[in-house]
């Protein structure tokens, strides 16, 4: 608005247009329009002090004065509400309140002139804030610079711990924890408490370009730990990180990491801690004190602005918390198995030579190969001797290995006949364990799916009519030549006449070692 007054004033103190002009602010045909109309008029300097600049527009604009009494005047407060809610702009609010105006029979402003009015209404009544940041919509996440030291009761040993501080940009409330460390898994699990702590989530995460967050930020592509987005998914929001080198892009983190550095590391210089229990504790009760500490240029204090302001328009928590998980990538070997570090796990046979994805959280152990979760174990806490295997990834002939037994060869023999169950028996009990005749178990059944089950007991008969020690040799070569279907007493006697014609002495190695004739 034209600033009337300070141009009457200014005139009654001799100076002249373009010097009244700079500095009110008008052009020099606004400030010689107004002087000509008030000397028409015969409005002078001086006025009452209670004389406003609208009530001198009323007198020396008449028409448009009352053209502004027949606009509709916006609702700031309703307006300022609505741009809390998610997707709501400043545009969607003027087109809103253009209908209201026209159903109320006046004319509305001007988008231009809407949104001027909505600004300065929001400064004059320190509601800049959430012209920037709507309710429930960011958290901003940041490491403190300072450290505070922890001492080793026992030798003495000093260690820094950190702080973690977490702020929502809208009411700036803020969480803070103390960490021994700044790793990957403390960092996502701080973020875990926070939600926790506020009862909700945030649509947007803005973290710096640390490691632990961001593993590279330039202007081409972001890229973020699989582990740091898998957290974010899990609630439901998205991070985006501050540009390098512009702390400017989170504000809030920057102000309350100084202000906790303030308010709970500086004002515990003076504490010696034992433990990190005892630092935790210190640093909640220092973290309850910042928070409703009043704020100096509005009323109230952080807490109170995140209950009255922020909290119903944040995200509501998943069912289950986030279980912190570390990923890694491993080609998968013969064996069909992958390791956490501690024990090996099965995962399909079909996958041999593939690289996989696993996933591994402190209760389970997960692999994905292309996106698609293709195995699940419960992570086993200390050291076995044997691998985690399950039945269904093995290939089929080791799925069957694991169903041989001596009772379940001994059955199958004996549904092939009286002589197989020799042989069979033979097999596993031969030698000082039953495992060492499996294979012989085994490869006398895959004869049996070539040969037939009849073949099989014939050819064990034969074999037995002549000798108390089956071979699987003997019996595969009665099978390839045919002498199982041949008469049993043609066999035994041929046998016989064999026997007869090995009888007799036989010359040792030691009667040829001269290459002489001892005859």
């Amino acid at each position: 608005m034209v600033d009337y007054r300070e141009i009457l004033r200014l005139k009654s103190l001799g100076y002249t247009n373009t010097d009244i002009s700079s500095s009110v602010h008008s052009s020099r045909n606004t400030v010689q329009e107004v002087l000509s109309i008030a000397e028409a008029l015969n409005v002078k300097w001086p006025l009452d002090d209670d004389v406003t600049n609208i009530m001198l527009e009323a007198v020396l604009y008449p028409e448009r004065h009352k053209k502004a009494e027949e606009r509709l005047m916006p609702d700031y407060p309703r307006i300022h509400k609505e741009l809390a809610q998610k997707g709501v702009t400043l545009s969607l609010l003027w087109t809103e309140y253009c209908m209201e105006a026209k159903n109320a029979g006046k004319k509305p402003y001007m988008s231009t002139q809407f949104n001027d009015n909505y600004h300065k209404w929001a400064r004059v009544t320190k509601a800049t804030m959430r012209i920037q940041h709507k309710p429930g919509d960011a958290m901003e996440v940041d490491w403190a610079g300072a450290t505070i030291d922890i001492y080793d009761d026992v030798t003495g040993e000093v260690y820094p711990a950190y702080l973690f501080v977490a702020v929502l940009s809208c009411s700036c409330y803020v969480y803070a924890e103390i960490c021994i460390n700044m790793k990957s898994d403390t960092f996502i699990n701080c973020h875990v408490h926070a939600y926790e702590y506020f009862g909700g989530a945030t649509r947007l995460l803005i973290p710096d370009n640390l490691k632990a967050g961001i593993t590279s930020n330039t202007r081409y592509e972001t890229v973020i730990p699989r582990a740091y987005k898998e957290m974010a998914d899990h609630y439901n929001t998205a991070i985006v990180p501050a540009r390098v080198k512009h702390p400017d892009d989170k504000p809030n983190a920057e102000g309350s990491v100084k202000f906790a550095t303030t308010w709970i590391l500086a004002a515990l210089r003076n504490y010696r801690f034992f433990s990190i229990e005892e630092a935790k504790a210190a640093i909640s009760e220092k973290l309850e004190e910042l928070n409703t500490r009043p704020f100096q240029k509005r009323a109230g204090n952080r807490r109170t602005a995140f209950e009255n302001e922020e909290k119903e328009f944040m995200q509501p928590l998943p069912v289950c918390p986030y279980e912190p998980a570390v990923w890694s990538t491993a080609k998968v070997q013969n064996d069909y198995l992958i390791s956490d570090g501690i024990n090996k796990y099965s995962i399909p046979f079909d996958l041999i030579g593939e690289h996989v994805d696993i996933r591994c959280t402190s209760n389970t152990v997960e692999v994905f190969f292309h996106g698609s979760r293709v195995a699940s174990h419960v992570r086993k806490k200390s050291p076995q001797k044997d691998p985690i295997c399950i039945r269904e990834h093995m290939p089929p002939e080791h799925q069957k290995y694991l169903t041989y037994n001596p009772e379940e060869f001994e059955n199958w023999a004996e549904y092939i006949g009286e002589h197989t169950s020799k042989v069979v028996h033979h097999f596993l009990y031969s030698d000082k364990e039953p495992e060492q005749g499996y294979k012989y178990c085994v490869s006398l059944m895959k004869l049996a799916d070539r040969y037939g089950q009849d073949r099989i007991e014939r050819a064990c008969e034969r074999l037995l009519s002549f000798t108390s020690q089956p071979s699987l040799r003997s019996i595969s070569t009665i099978l390839k030549n045919g002498q199982d279907k041949l008469p049993l007493e043609k066999t035994v006697t041929g046998h016989n006449v064999f026997q007869r014609r090995s009888s007799g002495i036989t010359r040792g190695v030691s009667a040829y070692r001269d290459g002489g004739d001892d005859t």
